[in-house]
């Protein structure tokens, strides 16, 4: 198949997935959009992981933080002066006047995670394994701690609540297009190549002149940016935003997915994502009837257990589908 028709079929994909989106606007009611939302939101954060922890072999656990730094300052500048005089009344001049529009603030929530990742990890990338997943769940409690003391910016553990319901599928679905176009695109370029060598061989990668920190940190980055934007997408999806939706459960389930789905492959941990999050829906009726609360995250453990121990490099290991590899190589620098 010729790199025209490639591409072809590729525009024709996203044609459809609006398609559909239009169908789900059109047909669907509030709780399940939001559902489709949510769902949508978990693909974001499943791709965006694997690009830090599947493609340089990294184990960070931090990715919650760079949502909640993301969350925050998309609030921030989204939220009018008349409810932040009313919230928070000693931010800044210059902040406390801002009210942008929501594009441009997802995009500098994204930088602000960045910026986060960068500061981070110039220290944190130097370890590895499960010093190095310690590390970033420190990091993550660091930014949970911050966010309930620093309340004169973040109003604290009260959150920030009666966000305006900017969200909806049209917005999820161009981010997670943006989010699979980087991730494949990346992975398939020279500088992607470089980062899968530093995963599989570290001291290998660095005889054949591959900088590997440069390279970790450039796929911490590229995580905390679209960690940063989900982060936004989420808060304007349940109108408010609080210290405490940012857990360490959130992290494990990110991870599950990424592991499930296979470290390194993109399809991978986007189909586990969507998996994962419509069974967890699934089993919230189940859940209520037993009055057994935490339910579906006792099985996606358990699934999590089973799938280390009969496929350790997850359902697709690090694999892409034939026709996404040959579209994404033939356009690669």
């Amino acid at each position: 198949m010729s790199r025209t028709t490639l591409r072809l079929a590729a525009l024709c994909t996203v044609a459809a997935g609006a398609g559909l989106v239009a169908l789900a606007q059109a047909f669907c009611g509030d709780y399940y959009l939001s559902i489709l939302d949510f769902v949508g939101i978990a693909a974001v954060l499943a791709v965006s992981l694997n690009v830090t922890n599947g493609f340089t072999g990294l184990f960070s656990l931090g990715h919650p933080a760079f949502m909640a730094i993301g969350g925050y300052v998309t609030a921030l500048l989204v939220l009018p002066p008349g409810r932040k005089e009313m919230f928070l009344p000693d931010l800044p001049a210059w902040l406390a006047s801002a009210e942008w529009s929501f594009a441009p603030a997802l995009a500098a929530g994204g930088l602000a995670a960045v910026l986060a990742a960068c500061l981070v990890g110039l220290p944190v990338l130097r370890l590895k394994g499960h010093y190095l997943a310690v590390a970033t769940m420190g990091f993550l409690i660091i930014v949970q701690v911050l966010i309930v003391n620093l309340d004169w910016l973040t109003r604290g553990p009260l959150g920030l609540n009666g966000l305006a319901p900017l969200t909806d599928l049209w917005w999820v679905y161009a981010v997670l297009v943006v989010t699979l176009y980087v991730a494949y695109a990346l992975k398939f370029s020279s500088l992607g190549r470089a980062m899968l060598a530093v995963r599989e061989d570290e001291l290998a990668a660095r005889c054949l002149g591959i900088p590997a920190a440069r390279a970790r940190i450039l796929a911490l980055a590229v995580g905390a940016f679209f960690a940063g934007v989900s982060g936004g997408l989420w808060a304007h999806l349940i109108t408010a935003i609080t210290p405490g939706s940012f857990s360490l459960l959130m992290a494990f389930t990110i991870v599950a997915m990424v592991v499930i789905g296979g470290s390194g492959s993109v399809t991978g941990s986007l189909l586990a994502a969507v998996g994962i999050s419509l069974f967890t829906e699934a089993l919230k009726p189940v859940e209520e009837s037993l009055e057994l609360y935490g339910l579906a995250e006792i099985v996606m453990a358990l699934g999590l257990i089973v799938c280390l121990v009969l496929r350790p490099r997850g359902l697709f290991g690090s694999e892409e589908p034939r026709l996404l590899a040959r579209l994404f190589e033939n356009s690669a620098p």
